[in-house]
């Protein structure tokens, strides 16, 4: 479930920097979920984490294509939130 998410939501962020010409050198997406205590172990909650290497990048862009991915692309994203929350980090390093 989490690479799910991470391979959706990646593949979008990716494609809408592309478009709006970020000098992008690197994207590494990371997911972290809590699971419950009790079973069957089900994830109440998730993370993803953006990590941008690139020279002058937008932080106002990086966040607009995460906002589309989790709002409008990502098919896993919109089903999970039916389910638990999920949040999200950008990390800009040049």
């Amino acid at each position: 479930m989490l690479v799910a998410l991470a391979g959706c939501t990646g593949m979008d962020v990716a494609s809408i920097l592309k478009k709006m010409r970020e000098n992008i050198e690197e994207l590494t997406v990371e997911v972290e979920g809590d699971l419950s205590e009790e079973h069957p172990k089900k994830f109440e909650g998730m993370k993803i984490i953006f990590r941008v290497k690139g020279k002058d990048v937008s932080r106002n862009n990086v966040e607009k294509a995460v906002n589309l991915s989790s709002t409008k692309y990502c098919g896993v994203s919109a089903n999970y939130i039916k389910a638990f929350p999920i949040t999200r980090e950008i990390i800009i390093e040049e």
